[in-house]
């Protein structure tokens, strides 16, 4: 990345895990630690190019939105979209929460993540309700096929119209965007957007036509039994382009890989749809319990080891600072796994005048420092270099701060 002495390429390294981002560029030289500049009165940050939404996609959202608003309040009343945006909120806000939780330590540009939540709510929801629209008035023999459009034509236009959301943040942020666990929750990102302006949708026709007693179960079965359900539909479409942006892959390659994932999250809400409709409330109940239910276990435990593997990989590339001087091998470990920051936040908050917030910071930029390097390594991240001048620049001051008595 920049010059000086420092670790060579080891452009011959092997893979670790299939997961492991091939080496297509030189390793740069890693410049040797130990220096900080003194008296700066504020800490650089790295560029935002390449970080952030397209200012004219808001201005499309912007007058999706007015429509959106348009339709709930004429097809439903200004007061049973309000119940159904309160209600909402509930499921909403746990994926949201979830998703933030699990990026906590490299967090994903606020712009992007708004935009993903903004294009799952009014971008796809949107373009959904044009797409039924349009089949209504062309071919209403074919709309009058209720099972046909819940288990065929829902999966494959929501999960479509997502899933544009999804290569567009991939487009726009192909700096943030860097890697399996980046494209899980920019797709539940989408997912839960979609799935909250649905709800909303949901509900109210269910006050409207079914009362308090309607309402209620479909508050169950959409807000408690399956919150998760369209953040992971579209998450697999995230994951598939994680997985080309790991690799450096080209926009032809990724756009391949989209298809792929696109294909699995439209199998994957069928299914969904299709126990829901073809089945009585015992039936559905007994696929909830012996197929729903598995799959959502599996998307954890899916997550979970995508997660590992960015702690091995953080740790890997933190390493290779620590051999230049940047941080002590102790300090890697407190950086790069669960444990050690854990122990590291205890520890910081045991500093006088308690440094946890220094230390939330010191975890933050080591964690994007090895993304950054291993973004150069791959040779897909022209400004890398620069990134990494900053990220040294923050780290080594604020451990300074740390360790200052």
């Amino acid at each position: 990345m920049t010059s000086g002495t420092g670790l060579p390429p080891s452009s011959q390294e092997p893979f670790a895990t299939p997961l492991d981002q091939p080496r297509r560029a030189d390793g740069a030289s890693i410049p040797p630690g130990g220096h900080v500049q003194p008296h700066l009165p504020r800490l650089p940050v790295p560029s935002r190019s390449g970080r952030t939404a397209w200012f004219w996609l808001w201005g499309v959202l912007a007058l999706l939105l007015l429509g959106l608003v348009s339709y709930f309040t004429s097809a439903l009343g200004a007061a049973a979209s309000v119940v159904g945006l309160v209600l909402a909120l509930v499921p909403f806000a746990v994926v949201v929460s979830a998703m933030l939780w699990v990026d906590r330590w490299e967090p994903e540009p606020r712009s992007l993540v708004v935009f993903a939540l903004a294009w799952g709510a009014i971008a796809s929801v949107g373009f959904a309700l044009l797409w039924d629209l349009g089949v209504t008035l062309a071919l209403p023999q074919l709309a009058a096929l209720e099972s046909l459009g819940t288990v065929v034509q829902a999966p494959i236009v929501e999960e479509l119209a997502k899933g544009v959301g999804v290569l567009l943040v991939l487009l726009m942020g192909r700096r943030a965007f860097d890697g399996p666990v980046d494209g899980v929750v920019y797709g539940a990102l989408v997912g839960a957007g979609f799935a909250f302006t649905e709800n909303i949708q949901y509900f109210a026709v269910s006050a409207i036509e079914g009362g308090a007693a309607s309402l209620t179960w479909t508050f169950v079965l959409r807000g408690l039994m399956s919150p998760f359900a369209h953040a992971m539909f579209t998450a697999v479409t995230g994951f598939a382009l994680g997985l080309a942006a790991r690799r450096g892959a080209s926009f032809g390659a990724s756009l391949r890989t989209w298809l792929a994932g696109l294909i699995g999250a439209i199998v994957l809400h069928g299914l969904w749809n299709a126990s829901a409709t073809f089945t009585d409330l015992g039936g559905f109940l007994h696929l909830y319990v012996v197929l729903q239910v598995p799959l959502f276990a599996i998307f954890l435990l899916i997550l979970m080891r995508l997660r590992r593997e960015e702690e091995r990989l953080t740790k890997q590339r933190l390493g290779e600072y620590a051999a230049a001087g940047w941080f002590t091998s102790p300090e890697v470990e407190m950086l790069a796994t669960p444990s050690g920051r854990r122990a590291g936040m205890a520890w910081a908050r045991s500093l006088r005048g308690d440094r946890s917030a220094l230390m939330k910071s010191f975890i933050r930029d080591a964690t994007a420092l090895a993304a950054t390097r291993q973004r150069a390594i791959s040779g897909r991240d022209p400004k890398a270099a620069d990134d990494e001048r900053v990220l040294l620049v923050r780290a080594a001051h604020t451990r300074q701060a740390l360790l200052s008595s």
